[in-house]
């Protein structure tokens, strides 16, 4: 008797303790409040910094128009204005040689022209024929061509004339090209200013290899990165 109330007394007291354990909910509900909230905070935002803008300094002295009437005018006079001085002497190279070949076809021009109107009379001219100052001018060239005949006499004049056509043109293309390079280095001048005031940076870096270029450790390869900056 007193065994079974014991052990009941036990059993009873057992379960009052079961029961006066309450499951830590509470306690979890709280961390993982803590943990979404610590995991959800909104990060402040991240600002760039502002760069200063680029300032360029015109200069406003420099005319490229005023560049491009000078070297119409006289070729390399603007080269001159820009202080490209070392442009002026490839202009006049350039045009002493077109100029040297357009005296040198209108010569032979002039020469074979003369010849062939000799050969087409087939005789030599005399003193009351208008060919006559030709034929005395021309009287050692005419003995060493004439058996040449007529038409190829005509044809080498021919080509002589138009060889000096083509060196005149040649001359107002470089006229007109250096008028061009003229107004394009003032425009450059006027539009920046090349001073002191200029960055530079480098750092390492890396560089991207095409696909059937990279070995098989990396597709990347290491560089030097250099950044020119004009502030």
């Amino acid at each position: 008797m007193l065994k079974q109330l014991f052990v009941t007394i036990f059993f009873l007291s057992f379960a009052s303790v079961c029961l006066a354990q309450k499951p830590d909910t509470l306690a979890k509900t709280k961390d993982t409040t803590a943990v979404v909230k610590r995991d959800t905070v909104v990060r402040s935002t991240f600002a760039p910094k502002i760069k200063k803008e680029k300032v360029y300094h015109p200069d406003s002295t420099h005319i490229p128009s005023l560049a491009v009437k000078r070297s119409l005018i006289v070729p390399g006079w603007g080269q001159v204005y820009n202080k490209k001085y070392w442009k002026v002497p490839l202009i006049y190279g350039g045009l002493g040689l077109l100029g040297a070949a357009v005296i040198y076809n209108q010569g032979y021009f002039k020469q074979f022209l003369a010849l062939a109107k000799i050969s087409k009379t087939g005789s030599i001219p005399v003193k009351d024929d208008p060919l006559y100052p030709s034929y005395i001018k021309y009287k050692a060239e005419y003995d060493l061509y004439k058996s040449y005949g007529y038409q190829t006499l005509a044809d080498a004049s021919d080509g002589y004339l138009r060889n000096r056509d083509l060196s005149i043109l040649g001359i107002l293309a470089v006229w007109g090209i250096q008028a061009v390079d003229a107004y394009i280095d003032a425009k450059f001048i006027s539009s920046y200013t090349v001073d002191n005031d200029l960055s530079i940076k480098v750092a390492p870096g890396l560089i991207g290899q095409p696909v059937y270029a990279s070995n098989f450790n990396s597709s990347y390869i290491p560089g030097i990165k250099i950044t020119f900056t004009l502030k």
